[in-house]
């Protein structure tokens, strides 16, 4: 198969891409490098995937669509796509929303728009979030549950790329899966997102904040295990030709209180905590109901936050020099 991953030098990218090449798959990775966050982050990244003689690389905005449909004409033999790349982060979209329109609504258009040139494309498979989920107060989180109240506009986009794939699979067929990504955390992780800030900040000595005292939930999933999901997802792709929606997580919500003080052992350190009320754009917990992924691959999360967080710890230790 030759499959094109869009965000390969990203978080999730990166390790998806790892597991394609270490099973045999030729990959084109995708990536624009916006300095959204270091981009010595991204180019490591990058760097480690460019190690393996299936991976090839190309640094391109997937909202351009002239750009994209060149690369789509020089890549026919595409058979898979997994479309990651996203303008990320929330709180980010509260200061620059203009990027989040681009690249998350006309980025995932000029994506499907290329796909369904592709005469061999068997599965079109994106990220979604369990942004979408909104202000839902019941819980688990279900596929089926109402998403038409987004409470950020990162939601928002990620929802409307949800609707865009379901016009694009009603009119031409396409087969596609969108995957609703829960917390996810681990090795080579994202600097704007809550682990890797708390990391940084028990290491430095700084103080870090807690909303509502630490008492909010999330469903953290450790990459490892989204990986498995991803590529059990990708392996079967619909066959009745509508899109589908799938929760990817751990099925299991903890405090995040409870997430830091497993980080705090595996530093070795104590947090500095400050208390702040949960703002606008955080919803107080999220938790997947994982049912239909797993009657769809048996996919099954294998790692607790007690095994995952001191491997993200270990990592982290080693990318910091701490």
């Amino acid at each position: 198969m030759t499959i094109l991953l869009t965000g390969a030098a990203g978080f999730i990218g990166m390790h998806v891409a790892e597991a394609l090449l270490a099973r045999g798959e030729k990959v084109i990775g995708l990536d624009s490098l916006t300095p959204y966050y270091d981009l010595r982050l991204k180019h490591a990244r990058r760097d480690r995937l460019l190690a393996h003689s299936h991976f090839s690389f190309l640094e391109v905005n997937i909202a351009d669509h002239a750009a994209m449909a060149l690369v789509f004409n020089q890549h026919p033999d595409v058979t898979q796509i997994i479309h990651l790349a996203a303008q990320p982060g929330v709180r980010h979209s509260l200061i620059d929303p203009f990027s989040y329109i681009e690249a998350n609504v006309m980025g995932h258009l000029v994506m499907l728009e290329a796909a369904r040139s592709l005469p061999r494309l068997q599965h079109f498979l994106y990220a979604s979030s369990s942004s979408v989920y909104g202000g839902n107060d019941q819980l688990p989180y279900r596929e089926g549950d109402r998403v038409d109240h987004p409470i950020s506009l990162y939601a928002a986009t990620k929802r409307a790329d949800e609707l865009i794939s379901e016009a694009y699979g009603h009119i031409f067929g396409l087969p596609q899966t969108g995957l609703r990504f829960f917390t996810v955390y681990g090795p080579w992780g994202r600097p704007d997102m809550a682990p890797w800030l708390f990391a940084d900040a028990i290491l430095a000595g700084r103080p870090i904040t807690l909303y509502e005292g630490g008492r909010l939930k999330r469903d953290f999933t450790f990459v490892a295990d989204i990986v498995s999901g991803v590529l059990g997802a990708l392996d079967r792709p619909p066959t009745d030709g509508k899109p589908r929606l799938l929760n990817i997580g751990n099925h299991r919500s903890v405090e995040v209180r409870r997430f830091v003080a497993v980080l705090e052992e595996s530093l070795g350190r104590k947090a500095v905590i400050q208390d702040a009320p949960r703002p606008v754009t955080d919803v107080a917990e999220t938790f997947a109901d994982i049912c239909a992924i797993q009657a769809l691959c048996g996919f099954e999360p294998k790692t607790p936050i007690e095994e995952g967080v001191p491997r993200l710890a270990d990592w982290f230790r080693g990318w910091v020099g701490a």
